[in-house]
């Protein structure tokens, strides 16, 4: 094994020489490391409902919005003369977000990843009742409120 020992600022030893380059590889590789990009996407039939998710507006249908964890998302989608719909969207990391492959993916693959996913609701139209049932419902309540003051 040769040494190198050199106080001379020019002469560069072999050994000092890989690792400046192996320095300036991983400086590089950290500086080049890609990303991963998540997006959800609702939408609704028809379009247009106000949707919410886990109880924050995030917009009109259809809406594409950036997360960052997986899992239960409660939604909630509001349309005039429709019904308010709640429920939940199941969103499922991929293979490649599981750990410790996902430090792969995010941290040394130089590459853009585009993670999307997407749900899509059916809205159901209001029913307005009867005004018989009405009227029947009013007088049942009636009955009640007689019956429990004595």
């Amino acid at each position: 094994m040769i040494e190198c020992y050199s106080l001379h600022p020019n002469v560069i030893c072999p050994r000092r020489r890989a690792w400046s380059v192996l320095t300036l590889a991983l400086v590089l590789g950290m500086l080049s490391s890609g990303c991963v990009r998540r997006t959800l996407t609702i939408r609704t039939v028809p379009e247009g409902g106000l949707v919410f998710l886990n109880d924050e507006e995030v917009g009109y249908s259809p809406v594409s919005i950036d997360f960052t964890w997986y899992g239960d998302y409660d939604v909630i989608v509001r349309k005039p003369g429709y019904q308010t719909l709640k429920t939940h969207l199941l969103v499922r990391q991929p293979w490649y977000q599981v750990p410790p492959i996902d430090f792969l993916a995010e941290v040394l693959w130089a590459g853009h990843i585009h993670d999307q996913h997407e749900g899509e609701f059916t809205l159901q139209p209001e029913s307005l009742p009867q005004i018989d049932d009405l009227i029947e419902r009013a007088r049942a309540m009636r009955r009640d409120a007689a019956s429990a003051d004595g």
